[in-house]
């Protein structure tokens, strides 16, 4: 026999000597295992108790008189002691139910953030676009922008303040407030 063989088999034939004899390692006994689980009589009480700590508390009613908080009545109706603007739909001598009692013909809405943006992106034409130093530039009225940029446009009389949010090749996207749009670009002729 070769020597790598004896040295396999000689462990070998002392394992099978011990275990025939009935001196079996403790590794190899099958000793009655201890659990770590308490017994079911004794957890029971333990789970009753979780589930009514998790089970939430019924409310009290609320009275049926309370009042909404959100929207209480009235909420839109004027101050007393809040006078009209001149001019304003309402007040006197001013187109609304003024001293002959006739309605007017109510205002224009107010324009909310999505329509504005989307009047003031359709004013807005870009000269181009190109790429400086790995990062798109675009091309508004001479100034190079950059995506993340807040620029000022006015209109109406009033300044609206935009950020470029996005740069494609053929697009770029504007945000006003919380609303955005992407409008595509169109270079100057």
């Amino acid at each position: 026999m070769t020597t790598r063989c004896r040295f396999l088999l000689t462990p070998a034939l002392l394992l099978a000597g011990a275990c025939a004899s009935g001196l079996a390692p403790a590794a190899f006994a099958a000793d009655k295992v201890k659990s770590d689980l308490v017994p079911p009589d004794k957890r029971r009480a333990t789970v009753e108790l979780a589930q009514l700590l998790t089970r939430p508390p019924e409310p009290a009613p609320l009275p049926t008189d309370l009042g909404q908080p959100f929207n209480p009545p009235g909420f839109d109706l004027p101050d007393r002691d809040e006078r009209p603007a001149p001019g304003a739909a309402g007040a006197p001598g001013a187109g609304g139910r003024g001293e002959d009692g006739n309605a007017a013909a109510r205002p224009a809405p107010v324009a909310g953030d999505r329509e504005t943006l989307e009047g003031l992106a359709a004013r807005i034409t870009p000269g181009g676009t190109f790429i400086f130093g790995g990062q798109p530039l675009l091309i508004i009225g001479g100034n190079r922008l950059r995506v993340g940029s807040h620029f000022t446009v006015s209109a109406n009389g009033q300044d609206y303040d935009l950020e470029l949010t996005a740069i494609d090749r053929t697009t770029f996207t504007l945000r006003y407030h919380s609303e955005e749009v992407t409008r595509p670009i169109k270079p100057g002729k």
